[in-house]
């Protein structure tokens, strides 16, 4: 019996997907609930499991196609999975079939398993470009086998200029389009100030080991960013507003968007009432937030809404940037390198772990007395922690 794939239902404002990485082959075996294959949205990866055990008898829509909800994009024989395949091998045959067996296992299993280092972006442009990655010489860290180098093999290139043209994922072409609203539609102001992070290195440094062993997750610098950002935002309540057409909205709540930068590009997932959250309710979120990001597993609700964003350049090494206002957002705080720098305290000349920090602010609505002010606030709570205790 034959047994229609269908898209899923869309998220909310998303009126159609591209198929973006087939799992299986016609003629493969699918067991039911297996995902068989990605869709990409403008915001997030839907995994399209199969409804039931067969063969994947025909794929209507090949990678790369648009697809609308409920659209027809494959079609699975149900049962056919439980039918043997192949003919029972002749006599001649038994004797020989298992020794080779024996002698070709273990070196597939080296090869998916140990001699074939493979992430999960290489994996899938693997899978997309149906590239054999057993031939490809890793130039990633250890050997790990890299989405570019799969794309190398898969486009071909060669000679000592080479060149290759790939259309942008919706994902991509969605963050150009709204990054591009921004620059035009707002007038997107940065102010900078620097922090002495030896304080919160210090406590960091002390506790680390029993904040992880008591809850079980790493205790990082974003934690304690988040809790200055919601404190400041209490205290600058215009910072955390938004505007409506000619109206401007203050809210009532701190929901502060953490981005986190995948191979697909940069999505900002949402803490809820951050400034109810404790410290290790954050990074908790914040890691359950990253792995899901980069598993492409993000949902709309997880990431919608927001009322002020953060961004962290520093883990790729940026000393000074200006973060781009993530709309319909008026601020957003970009963190950067910690640096040892040559500071003055007290007349004399010592060296601190230094940070610069980056406010950017839609003008319209936010002054720069705001700004700075708000930027400041930041930079005392986290100069002197015991601040974010007392809430002084």
């Amino acid at each position: 019996m034959a047994i229609e794939v269908k898209v899923p239902l869309l998220p909310e404002s998303v009126a159609d997907a591209t198929v973006s990485t087939w799992h299986k082959k016609a003629g493969d075996r699918v067991s039911r609930d297996e995902n068989i294959v990605d869709l990409e949205t403008d915001k997030v990866m839907l995994e399209v499991p199969a409804p039931t055990d067969g063969i994947l008898k025909e794929i209507k829509k090949p990678t790369g196609s648009t697809v609308n909800a409920n659209e027809v994009i494959a079609v699975i024989e149900e049962g056919a999975a439980a039918q043997p395949v192949a003919e029972k091998p002749a006599k001649a045959e038994k004797t020989a079939a298992p020794a080779a067996a024996k002698k070709e296992a273990p070196a597939e299993a080296a090869v998916a398993t140990k001699e074939i280092p493979l992430g999960p972006s290489a994996r899938r442009a693997a899978a997309e470009h149906d590239v054999d990655v057993s031939g490809i010489t890793g130039t990633g860290k250890g050997g790990r086998i890299t989405k570019e180098n799969v794309l190398s093999v898969a486009t071909g290139m060669t000679g000592a200029r080479p060149e290759k043209r790939v259309p942008m994922t919706r994902m991509r072409a969605r963050i150009a389009e709204r990054l591009l609203e921004v620059t035009q539609n707002t007038a997107m102001l940065t102010t900078f100030n620097e922090i002495n992070m030896a304080p919160v290195m210090d406590i960091r440094n002390r506790y680390r080991e029993k904040f992880e062993k008591k809850y079980n997750v790493r205790l990082g610098f974003m934690s304690f960013f988040v809790k200055a950002c919601a404190e400041a935002l209490k205290r600058s309540p215009i910072v955390n507003a938004s505007i409506d057409g000619n109206d401007i909205v203050y809210h009532g709540y701190v929901d502060i968007g953490v981005a986190v930068s995948t191979d697909r590009g940069l999505v900002v997932p949402v803490l809820r009432d951050a400034d109810r959250m404790s410290m290790a309710e954050i990074e908790s979120s914040i890691a359950t937030y990253a792995e899901k990001a980069r598993a492409g597993k993000l949902s709309m609700e997880e990431m919608q809404g927001g009322t002020f964003s953060i961004t962290n350049g520093g883990v790729f090494g940026s000393l000074m940037a200006t973060p781009l206002l993530n709309s319909p957002q008026c601020a957003i705080l970009g963190m950067h390198k910690i640096q040892e720098r040559p500071v003055v305290e007290n007349g004399q000349i010592v060296i601190r772990p230094m940070m610069y920090v980056a406010l950017s602010y839609d003008h319209r609505l936010i002054d720069g007395k705001e700004s700075v002010t708000f930027l400041v606030t930041i930079k005392e709570l986290l100069e002197d922690p015991t601040r974010l205790i007392l809430e002084v």
